[in-house]
């Protein structure tokens, strides 16, 4: 991780931050990237980019040309941003689906399509995605979330096909992360088997290193205990 540069947008949630901090703390350098306004100031080692609506082309393109110019190249594009929507098919309207597909397949399509020019210079071009194990088998109340989730996992696999050789793009498929958000809607549930996300950030990290070269188009898994 030493020296790389990382792309991590939805940098200021709960995923986002633990990815960050662990990147940092193994001498990574990082462009946060996220809708919540920043005013944290740039040093060689962080950057963060606030106020960005990555569903939009020419923002995502615009905060990831910020990041390039500030670090001198890109390494890795690690895409968190995202959102989840409970609503059944019969209950809801079309305008979930439409939320769902601009918040998890278009920030992630934009993201990618602004950053690969820099990714296929590096020597170690990475993109990671985060996709869902609910988007395997959509369960009643899942239809919108699952529908984006799966785009994203076809999207992991189309990129990884067409960039074959000079990046890879992976995605991991948490179940549910241990957030405090999380916590307070399903406070009955039993935490302990929910994936933390300083596991999921693992396993996203080791997909960025050098150590996982040979690893592309694969959705993995992280279920925690679930």
């Amino acid at each position: 991780m030493q020296g790389k540069v990382l792309i991590i947008t939805g940098a200021l949630g709960a995923l986002g931050k633990v990815v960050t901090d662990i990147a940092l703390s193994r001498g990574a350098r990082v462009a946060g990237i996220d809708h919540t306004p920043s005013q944290m100031p740039a040093t060689a080692e962080r950057i963060e980019i606030g106020g960005v609506d990555l569903s939009d082309a020419a923002q995502a393109k615009a905060a990831v040309e910020a990041a390039a110019k500030h670090f001198g190249k890109l390494d890795a594009l690690i895409n968190i941003a995202g959102g989840f929507a409970f609503e059944t098919v019969g209950d809801g309207g079309v305008k979930s689906w439409q939320r769902m597909h601009a918040l998890n397949v278009l920030t992630a399509l934009n993201t990618s399509h602004a950053a690969l020019p820099h990714l296929a210079a590096s020597t170690a071009g990475r993109i990671v995605n985060i996709g869902a194990i609910g988007a395997l088998q959509a369960g009643s109340g899942m239809g919108a979330y699952a529908a984006s989730k799966a785009g994203v996992h076809r999207l992991t696999e189309a990129l990884a096909s067409e960039w074959k050789g000079k990046v890879t793009v992976n995605a991991v498929l948490p179940s549910i992360i241990d957030t405090t958000a999380n916590r307070a809607d399903m406070p009955k549930a039993d935490f302990s088997k929910w994936v933390t996300p300083q596991e999921l950030a693992e396993v996203i990290l080791f997909l960025v290193s050098d150590a996982a070269s040979g690893v592309t188009g694969a959705l993995i898994p992280v279920s925690g205990r679930v």
